[in-house]
């Protein structure tokens, strides 16, 4: 089998304005280096549509609602102090919703192995009631309520490797004891949570906090911790919030990864997942903000997917 690919034009309509980290660039060098390398095991897919209902099952109708009247008709408008939306936004945030549920379908229905959304804008700091952190609907909290609601999965995994901590996914499943976050990030830095001692109603939140500076082995020494937390919960299906920021060469934070670590971190978690789940993945992009890093990232990233088929 092969790798799904899910992506869109829409996102090049989501402006958020000159000089804005999260810009259009950040997708197409990724999509058009894809395109360039032409990989046959790549199975490309656009995003689905979907009920709002599966929305409703992340975020709240209010804050659902104030989102759709949030896009402006010209320009500009502000969702918190870098959270900007533009005319074209509207497609683009529900694309980017819609990649993960296209991926999920495209696994279940054994179109491909596993699958990589290319997608912004990115999710994990959106929470319940509130965008932040450049975004709007959280993706990967909707994949996994998606997987429980309308799969019956009982044990999801969420491993998020952005350099951020992703609040608004812990936020969401604070509570929920059938999915686990796990989430590896610079800390103490923005968004300011993500401390050991955030651990979920149920045991299911587990924060690996790592200090500016932190080297590509001792990332991959903590990883470790990661891997045997997989372990123990024995998830059905895994979900990535696959945020390439903790690069070297990412000017938005101090992590020392290379491109090349995140083909192990996601090789060493695919050959432990075939225990559990048959290797049932979606990955979706959050951050990353040097172009030439997330170019090289995601490639040996979706790399790792494909040779695990």
């Amino acid at each position: 089998m092969k790798t799904g690919l899910i992506t869109s034009d829409s996102y090049q309509n989501h402006n958020t304005g000159d000089g804005h980290p999260e810009k259009i660039d950040r997708v197409k060098v990724v999509i058009d280096n894809f395109k360039k390398l032409d990989n046959k095991n790549l199975v490309w897919k656009k995003p689905s549509m979907f009920d709002q209902s599966f929305l409703i099952n992340t975020h709240s109708s209010e804050y659902i609602n104030q989102v759709n009247q949030s896009f402006p008709k010209d320009g500009l408008a502000f969702l918190d102090g870098d959270t900007v939306v533009s005319p074209g936004s509207k497609e683009a945030t529900r694309d980017a919703v819609g990649s993960i549920i296209a991926a999920i379908d495209g696994v279940q229905n054994k179109e491909f192995k596993n699958a990589f959304c290319a997608v912004r804008p990115p999710g994990h700091h959106a929470e319940k009631n509130k965008a932040m952190g450049f975004c709007i609907y959280n993706n990967v909290a909707v994949g996994a309520n998606y997987l429980i609601k309308k799969y019956k999965y009982n044990r999801v995994a969420i491993i998020d490797f952005d350099v951020h901590h992703g609040n608004g996914t812990q936020d969401i499943f604070y509570n929920n004891q059938k999915v686990l976050y796990i989430s590896t990030h610079q800390y103490p830095y923005y968004p300011g949570s993500g401390s050991e001692k955030e651990k979920g109603k149920f045991n299911n939140i587990f924060n690996i906090p790592l200090e500016a500076g932190t080297t590509a082995e001792e990332y991959l020494n903590a990883y470790e911790h990661v891997l045997n937390k997989i372990s123990e919960f024995k998830p059905e299906f895994l979900l990535f919030s696959a945020g390439f920021d903790a690069h070297i060469d990412d000017p938005l934070a101090q992590l020392k990864l290379g491109s090349e670590d995140f083909y192990k971190i996601t090789k060493r978690t695919l050959e432990l997942l075939k225990s559990f789940c048959n290797g049932n993945v979606v990955s979706i992009l959050e951050g990353g903000y040097d172009l030439k890093a997330l170019q090289d990232s995601t490639q040996r990233h979706v790399d790792a997917l494909i040779e695990f088929n």
